[in-house]
């Protein structure tokens, strides 16, 4: 494997109405450093999250795992009802080669992660695309046939439905997971001015490869019960293109508006779900507009300018960063905003021990020792400034769930209890930062002491930082056992801070 190689993974979960959920399954994945999380879908319709994230192969393939392994432990498949189809928890896990990537080493990740899932999570696992075993398998809808409630009965008894690595059952709880290797598909809506499904099921029988219609392309119909223009109800023909290149974007839209023009039927609009290659709106724009002789890469801006945090400034990204703070918007707030102390703390606790490290007659062991912990603790101080905006959106989010909806204390209860979380891992990381540039007093120069006491001080703010964010979330609990639980940690933490004072 060569370490220029990235891989992106696209994990669908089975569940899109409760953001506290999401949450903890996006954070599982988060956990793995040098992941870059691009996309997070959630349709409560289709009661369903798509997550995109992208990395070097090993990092994606932990990532992926602990995506899975939460799913299994928050998603309750005998309880779930959605209109998308579905065998799993963690629904499918496909892995796609990004620039000199080869999908051998994606399908590679898929076998790995698969036996990994078997045998750790006693999840039975079904692999499709590249990385099928049979070739009736390369196709999802094969493997779907039937979802959670058929495939339950149907696994211990067929030796067709026999999964490809894992227990010859169902997971209670969380069913079985696809996981695949694949090139990069598009995932396109449309949304019909009608609440007749059956409309809907006529278009998407006749535009989809398996009905005779356009190749490499899947469609089925959706009842949605929340659509975005405020109508109720409303439907969706759904469609997956396989192979953008040879059936584009714009033959699919042309297609569906033939169908529903013949039923007397108009679009509402369209969406497209997670990312999309910029060629496929390319290659939109080109037959939309018409265009003649148009060249992107001498005709569109973008690609005349500079890009890259390399080529950016640090007082340009400061910009950035306090204007984005300054925004009159709930997050960041902060408690973001003394996790990024925290990591400012980490920061120049390192330089200055750089430094140190960089004089002739330095004690390279013992320096060495604070600044890989400095290290760690900046990485993970940086994700807790994202994971707290992330975690009071879900507040927010739960909070707008109706009242009439059983799920809403449940939704509440839980994104609380991360928004109170965050910010006490953050104080807590933030001590253990002052008490490690404390230790290191000894091995600074004089000429860099006022850069680590500036480090001192910015790990203290974050301390009382992330303290007064836990004591403003617990006012709002009605969990009292938890909140005493959170008071206690409060003063043992406000007790380590005041020894340096």
């Amino acid at each position: 494997m060569e370490e220029s190689q990235w891989v992106e993974c696209v994990p669908n979960f089975s569940e899109g109405r409760d953001p506290a959920k999401v949450e903890a399954i996006v954070s599982a994945i988060r956990s793995i450093e040098a992941i870059r999380i691009l996309d997070i879908e959630k349709d409560p319709d289709h009661h369903r999250s798509v997550i995109t994230f992208l990395g070097r192969p090993e990092k994606v393939l932990e990532a992926a795992f602990r995506g899975v392994q939460k799913a299994a432990e928050l998603i309750d498949l005998n309880s779930h009802r959605g209109a998308h189809p579905r065998i799993g928890a963690a629904d499918v896990i496909p892995f796609i080669p990004i620039l000199s990537t080869p999908m051998s080493e994606c399908v590679h990740l898929a076998h790995r992660l698969g036996k990994r899932i078997a045998q750790e999570l006693k999840i039975p696992v079904y692999f499709y695309g590249e990385a099928a075993l049979r070739p009736e398998r390369r196709e999802l809808p094969a493997i779907r046939k039937g979802e959670f409630e058929k495939l339950k009965e149907e696994i211990k008894t067929d030796p067709q439905r026999q999964p490809d690595d894992g227990p010859p059952q169902l997971h209670p709880t969380a069913g079985a997971t696809a996981v695949g290797a694949r090139n990069q598909i598009l995932n396109f809506n449309v949304n019909l001015k009608t609440s007749d499904l059956e409309i809907a099921r006529s278009i998407a029988r006749k535009i989809r490869t398996s009905g005779g219609g356009l190749p490499h392309l899947r469609a089925k119909e959706i009842p949605r019960q929340n659509p975005s223009s405020g109508t109720s109800p409303q439907v969706q023909v759904s469609t997956v293109l396989t192979c953008p290149e040879e059936t584009p974007l714009h033959a699919v839209l042309k297609a569906i508006e033939r169908e529903a023009a013949e039923q007397g039927v108009e679009l509402e609009d369209c969406e497209i779900v997670g990312l999309v290659p910029v060629q496929a709106l390319l290659d939109f724009s080109r037959s939309a507009l018409k265009l003649k002789n148009f060249n992107p890469q001498t005709q569109i801006l973008e690609n005349h300018l500079p890009i890259g945090s390399e080529d950016i400034p640090w007082w340009e990204a400061l910009d950035r960063l306090t204007q984005e703070i300054a925004a009159p918007r709930a997050t960041p707030g902060g408690g973001s905003v003394s996790a990024i102390a925290g990591a400012l703390a980490c920061a120049l606790g390192r330089m200055a021990l750089g430094l140190a490290a960089s004089a002739p007659s330095a004690p390279t062991q013992k320096i060495g020792n604070p600044l890989e912990e400095l290290k760690n603790l900046g990485q993970q101080l940086r994700a807790k400034a994202r994971e707290d905006s992330q975690a009071f959106e879900s507040v927010l989010t739960a909070f707008k769930i109706p009242k009439s909806d059983a799920e809403r204390p449940e939704s509440i209860r839980l994104a609380l209890r991360r928004a109170t979380e965050i910010p006490l891992q953050t104080a807590q990381l933030s001590l253990r930062t002052l008490e490690v540039l404390t230790a290191a007093q000894p091995l600074i120069p004089q000429s860099s002491v006022s850069d680590l006491e500036v480090a001192r001080h910015l790990a203290k703010a974050a301390v009382s930082g992330g303290l007064e964010n836990v004591q403003i979330n617990i006012q709002s609990m009605k969990d009292a056992a938890y909140a005493q639980k959170m008071r206690q940690e409060i003063e043992r933490l406000a007790q380590g801070l005041s020894g340096f004072q």
